[in-house]
């Protein structure tokens, strides 16, 4: 078994509609790119941006409640993701693990009653936020957002949190996760796209139990430290491997933290082109079998431990036989 622990299956209407990319996978594209590269099970969420947002801000890249299509965040999204994976691909449905996205901050409650109801009609296992890009503090969790911790209790669902580390991103920072994940011991997290590569956020994060973090994207960061982009931390402060050889970061990072780390492709936002504050364009390019190679290069343990042993540590599937 391989399990591929960060996907996005949909439609994101901001990328599409402000020009950026990617911005739309569907199941057979996943099970493709990931079947010739070995993979066997997918942890999927909707894309990020919803229809509690207005289309038409979309256009201007803004997030504008004035004109939203629907009332709750991710009501849509995770109906509609539910359903393209049991009814229109019932025979593949048991390749999937679905996680859904939620929004600490806005409706909490309104959303909460949506995912009761969802429940009834299909499971799911895990909840995706992603703050940064709607504008979300994850800290909301500790307060008006609380609701979905005591979901996770409830139901024994892990969090799988977007992690950041630009100064200009209040939503995510990986030592907000982190405050968050150490008040609540008894719930489990994980940070996605290797805390940027942190150092003092990885180290805190191995000292938590209940900790795990994935390599998401992971071709991309490697390039944005190789390029001293502010998405990373400067090598000071950054988890010592030659990034110009992401297959070695992902090789150090695994003898590191051997029982911390999940492998996770971010298809399809392994790349990522978009507008820049001057005008101009950034543009980050992998692909799915790009990012199964540097994974590939690991010794046979390592590699099950990432795809296999740690994912299902993180995930406490009551009966693993699901995915059989």
């Amino acid at each position: 078994m391989r399990i591929d622990c960060h996907n996005h299956l949909g439609v994101d209407l901001l990328f599409y509609l402000s020009g950026g990319f990617p911005y739309a996978q569907d199941v057979p594209t996943l099970i493709g790119d990931g079947e010739r590269a070995g993979i066997s099970h997918w942890i999927v969420f909707p894309m990020v941006s919803n229809l509690a947002f207005s289309p038409r801000g979309y256009l201007d890249g803004k997030l504008q409640p004035d004109g939203a299509i629907a009332d709750t965040p991710y009501a849509f999204e995770n109906r509609r993701m539910l359903a393209e994976i049991h009814r229109m691909f019932p025979d593949d449905s048991r390749k999937f693990i679905p996680f859904t996205m939620i929004d600490p901050e806005r409706t909490p409650a309104a959303q909460a009653r949506a995912l009761r109801e969802l429940r009834e009609e299909y499971p799911f296992y895990g909840f995706k936020i992603q703050g940064t890009i709607i504008q979300a503090r994850v800290r909301k969790l500790l307060s008006q957002g609380r609701v979905f911790l005591d979901l996770a209790r409830e139901w024994n669902l892990p969090f799988l949190i977007h992690s950041s580390y630009a100064m200009n991103d209040p939503w995510s920072q990986s030592s907000d996760i982190l405050d968050v994940a150490e008040s609540n011991p008894d719930l489990r997290f994980c940070l996605a796209h290797s805390c940027r590569f942190e150092k003092s956020s990885l180290d805190r994060l191995a000292s938590l139990p209940n900790c795990w973090f994935d390599c998401s994207a992971h071709g991309i960061h490697c390039e944005a430290a190789e390029r001293r982009l502010p998405i990373i931390p400067p090598p000071s402060e950054r988890f010592d491997s030659d990034y110009s050889r992401p297959d070695t970061v992902l090789a150090d990072l695994a003898q590191a933290y051997p029982e911390k780390l999940l492998w996770g492709s971010d298809s399809p936002f392994y790349s990522y082109i978009g507008r820049t504050h001057d005008g101009g364009i950034l543009s980050l390019r992998s692909s799915y079998a790009r990012e199964s190679e540097y994974l590939n290069a690991l010794p046979p343990e390592a590699r099950n431990r990432i795809t296999s042993d740690n994912t299902l540590m993180f995930l406490n599937l009551p009966d693993e036989q699901l995915l059989t």
